[in-house]
């Protein structure tokens, strides 16, 4: 049933069948994502590597590790670069538009992927300054994919299948991961069977081939090719009709914008939209009373989920290969050549990314309309805490090798139910429950708190993880809290995560108006009369 109180263009989206343009959004959309995941995520696939060429100790009984420093900078400058994107590019995108910005973060995406791998330099310092620039700047842009891509899914979307809609754009980051994998096992393989060389125990030196320097740098490049693939597209999308009606005032563009995508005539609204405009009083700005007294709670619950879920998703997925080295499902490092051992971790990776993470994205795809977001969400966190305190409690018992298969089959679980769950749910809430001309914004400040708790996972993960003999730990780092008590506090954040849900409004088969309450005092005058 149509929202009395909203313009005939607004109705007319959200009651819409699903058309050609629905998919066409989601692929424009989508692939932007694909890239931030490939982008992201690749850069654990290649550490190990740059550990062992540019940090080499003559003489180790191990193969030479990032520097504890160099590896959190590596690691996390990324994150930063994110953070930072989701804020800047979020702000932006409610002051000049949704697609005045899209495709700058698109090509910025484009042009630090291949910068990434043309990092050049005379020392190692030289080169990880170098590829941690452009990570950061390439971060800057995945960033400001978050709050763009929700919002402009979310205004294109009907009512009915809009969390779908959403969703779908955010499941093509488990097909980035799992292209990431996939490329790292097609290039390790080629240049391992090319470039023969002996396990690190047998020779140090020759374990390393030269030509393994190429290896990282063609996995961190490709990650440009789907962003130039749909440059131009992204060009040719038209900013969404709530944008031009309710932030830019422009009723007569939006019906006009929409009648051509729509493929229908839409009547245009600008009288009706000017009495909605002065008399709604709907222009309380950002963390006003106004606007803490609506969403406050609202965006302390999108913040806070986002924020403690990040912790748990990157500390485990960018760190996957050392639970797996922990495990013994990765022979230790000695045992292998650099480029097989990047081949090994592009395995595990890739196994992980196909039996959980894909299936558990594509779930939410097909019943967040029909559960709710609520749901999913709760279900997710807690299955998680559930499967992190069955690894953690008797970690001992899978580290015995008859039952390694079992512990990433559990592993796998937590992020079979991360995707089917608040990794999915955090993306599409922030994107509909605020206001028109604060979504782009909000959306940002929560992805950013998100960013926050993966800066917190992967750098606090990286020491926490260290085994508590000091003589056992990574060379260079101090001595931590070993696997086990690392998997006992991501537990733990789980629980807070299920916890802070009950935050979250559901929105599933509300317009976006009637979640931000842009047509609450129409609907007051229509139910008095």
């Amino acid at each position: 049933m149509a929202s009395e109180g909203n313009l005939h263009v607004l109705n007319a989206l959200d009651g819409a069948k699903t058309q050609w343009y629905h998919f066409t959004a989601i692929v424009i959309a989508g692939m932007g994502f694909l890239t931030d995941a490939y982008d992201l995520f690749c850069i654990s696939l290649v550490t190990k590597m740059l550990g062992r060429i540019y940090y080499h100790q003559p003489g180790s009984p191990k193969p030479g590790n990032l520097p504890p420093n160099v590896s959190a900078a590596v690691n996390g400058v990324a994150l930063v670069g994110t953070l930072s994107g989701q804020l800047f590019f979020g702000w932006l995108g409610d002051k000049l538009g949704r697609k005045k910005v899209y495709g700058v973060t698109l090509m910025l995406m484009c042009i630090c992927s291949i910068g990434s791998g043309l990092s050049f330099g005379s020392s190692p310092k030289s080169v990880m300054t170098t590829l941690c620039f452009f990570r950061f700047w390439l971060g800057f842009g995945i960033g400001g994919d978050y709050p763009l891509s929700a919002t402009i899914m979310s205004e294109y979307s009907n009512k009915k299948t809009r969390g779908a809609f959403i969703a779908a754009v955010f499941a093509m980051q488990g097909f980035g991961i799992l292209g990431g994998g996939v490329f790292a096992i097609i290039v390790s393989s080629l240049f391992d069977a090319h470039y023969k060389a002996p396990s690190y125990e047998v020779d140090p030196v020759g374990s390393t081939v030269p030509e393994a320097d190429y290896v990282w740098r063609i996995i961190l490049m490709v990650g440009a090719v789907p962003a130039i693939l749909t440059y131009y597209w992204r060009m040719k999308m038209p900013e969404t009709a709530r944008y031009t009606a309710l932030v830019a005032k422009n009723a007569n563009q939006a019906a006009m914008d929409m009648s051509k995508v729509m493929q229908m005539e839409i009547k245009a609204d600008q009288p009706k939209l000017d009495r909605v405009v002065s008399k709604t009083g709907n222009t309380f700005g950002l963390f006003s009373k106004d606007f803490l007294k609506r969403h406050g709670l609202h965006l302390l619950g999108t913040t806070s989920t986002w924020f403690l879920l990040d912790i748990a998703y990157y500390s485990q997925n960018l760190f996957q290969k050392d639970i797996f080295s922990a495990i013994g499902w990765i022979p230790a490092a000695k045992k292998m050549n650099a480029i097989h051992e990047v081949y090994r971790i592009a395995r595990a990776q890739t196994l992980i990314a196909l039996c959980s993470t894909v299936p558990g994205y594509w779930f939410t795809v097909f019943l967040i309309d029909r559960i709710g977001r609520f749901a999913i969400q709760l279900i997710g966190f807690s299955m998680m805490t559930i499967f992190m305190f069955a690894l953690a409690i008797p970690y001992h018992h899978w580290t015995l090798p008859q039952n390694n298969i079992w512990f990433v089959v559990i592993y796998s679980l937590t992020f079979f139910f991360a995707n089917f769950g608040p990794n999915a749910t955090t993306f599409v809430v922030p994107a509909e429950i605020f206001p028109a001309r604060l979504r782009s914004t909000c959306h940002g400040i929560s992805a950013a708190s998100g960013k926050l708790g993966a800066i917190v996972g992967a750098f606090g993960f990286l020491y926490l993880a260290q085994s508590k003999d000091p003589a056992k730990a990574d060379a260079g780092y101090p001595a931590g809290i070993g696997v086990k008590n690392s998997l006992i506090v991501l537990g733990v954040i789980n629980l807070l995560g299920t916890f802070c849900t009950f935050l979250v409004p559901e929105s599933n088969g509300k317009s976006l108006e009637e979640m931000s309450g842009e047509n609450e005092e129409e609907e007051e005058t229509i139910s008095q009369v």
